[in-house]
């Protein structure tokens, strides 16, 4: 079965910036497409950003021009790159791909 695990969670100060990494093992990682998604306390989760197999990438547009997603298949690894955070940012950040979600990381952000 294929373990998804995020990481690079922290509280930062609004305008500040994170690299969220997400690694995955025991499963063929460069056919599929990954996705961040978010959820807050009290709040749905909601979709953040993608990328496809061939690097095509997509953003809810809430982050869009903030955050980047990447993808390092040798390394079985993606990234959001996230800039200018704002306190609507704070959530539980997840990382998916097929049917696997990781545990998901915190990001808090305080003015």
């Amino acid at each position: 079965q294929a373990q998804v695990m995020e990481s690079g969670g922290d509280s930062v100060q609004a305008g500040g910036s994170l690299t969220l990494s997400c690694a995955v093992s025991k499963i063929i990682f460069s056919t599929k497409e990954v996705r961040w998604y978010r959820q807050a306390p009290g709040k749905q989760r909601e979709w953040v950003a993608s990328i496809t197999s061939g690097g095509v990438t997509d953003y809810a547009d809430s982050v869009k021009g903030r955050f980047t997603i990447s993808r390092d298949n040798a390394k079985m690894m993606a990234y959001l790159q996230m800039n200018s955070l704002k306190s609507e940012d704070t959530a539980g950040y997840y990382c998916t791909l097929a049917r696997f979600w990781g545990q998901g990381t915190q990001v808090t952000v305080y003015s």
